[in-house]
């Protein structure tokens, strides 16, 4: 591993941390992205940068993609100096961000065109576990592919499923972020009907995380909510990206959804009363503001650490696929 030089192109808040797990495990890392003290703090830490994704490529073995949107990705691979610029036979690319599962399968093949590989690798877990390398990972791709980068991807993530052909991991993807989104919806009400009732604030919090009610939303995006901050590290335009994607891939099969265009345009609200970068767990100020109450506790913190101990990244193996 020590020998294999890494391209990464998108230093957001996921990207920056993912890249920096493998800063933080000796790898050759280069780095691109259009904030250039993002880069350079990346420099300092030992890192190389590049001018442009055609350079980048050139000078790496794999290049790892983590962006806000597909139009993002799809401006990175196929600009005049892009991924595809400069690919070559035996080079990786890696498709990290959150994006259309047909997006990726129209671009997989300009890359195997050029001799290279094309596998997807979007993460779940938050901000928290990326920073830890304990994310999960869903992986996308021919399996002889996935065991080419399985090697990278358990420094990245602790949890790796490989989700079977190009695109399944992206609609897995967006599935899971959908089911968050709901959730956190759903927490919202919640909240401020404790609050109108009377309930205590952090008692409501460990009868909830000791019930049926409880889920791995409420474990992180509840604790931010009740310190004020409702800082998860993901923003309320992102959140309508996601479930975009989603609702757009149920429609296309025919599936007649009723909770996603629910969702959708209680987001669509919440962008419009407090802006598209506002933190997602702020949506709960549209009932806050509602009927005059602020939901708020002492005790938890303004963003989420991972207590979980580190570890070596490992395959998850589906139940009834065990060897």
């Amino acid at each position: 591993m020590s020998n294999l030089r890494i391209g990464f192109i998108g230093l957001g808040n996921v990207g920056a941390k993912l890249a920096g797990n493998l800063l933080n495990n000796g790898v050759d890392l280069t780095v691109l992205d259009l904030d250039a003290a993002l880069v350079a703090e990346f420099v300092a830490r030992g890192a190389k940068s590049a001018a442009s994704p055609r350079e980048m490529t050139g000078n790496t073995d794999i290049v790892i993609t983590c962006l806000p949107s597909p139009a993002a990705s799809a401006a990175v691979l196929e600009a005049d100096d892009g991924i595809i610029a400069g690919m070559t036979p035996g080079k990786v690319w890696i498709e990290m961000s959150t994006t259309d599962s047909e997006e990726i399968k129209r671009l997989a093949p300009l890359v195997e065109a050029k001799g290279g590989l094309a596998m997807e690798c979007p993460v779940s877990g938050g901000c928290h576990r990326a920073a830890t390398g304990n994310i999960a990972i869903f992986a996308g791709g021919p399996r002889e592919g996935f065991e080419r980068v399985l090697p990278v991807l358990t420094i990245l993530g602790r949890e790796i499923l490989h989700t079977g052909p190009l695109g399944s991991a992206s609609m897995l993807k967006v599935l899971t972020n959908y089911l968050c989104t709901v959730h956190l919806a759903a927490l919202a009400e919640a909240w401020v009907v404790a609050k109108k009732v009377g309930l205590d604030m952090n008692m409501t919090y460990e009868g909830i995380r000791i019930s049926s009610g409880n889920s791995f939303v409420h474990e992180t995006e509840s604790q931010v909510i009740l310190n004020g901050s409702r800082d998860i590290n993901f923003t309320m335009d992102l959140v309508l990206k996601d479930v975009g994607l989603f609702d757009r891939l149920a429609q296309d099969h025919g599936v007649p959804l009723e909770l996603s265009p629910l969702v959708i345009n209680i987001f669509k609200d919440g962008v419009k009363r407090y802006g598209p970068r506002e933190f997602s767990p702020n949506i709960i100020r549209r009932l806050e503001d509602a009927v005059g109450v602020k939901v708020l506790a002492e005790g938890f913190p303004a963003q989420m650490a991972d207590d979980q101990p580190p570890a070596r990244g490992h395959e998850v193996v589906p139940r009834g696929r065990q060897a």
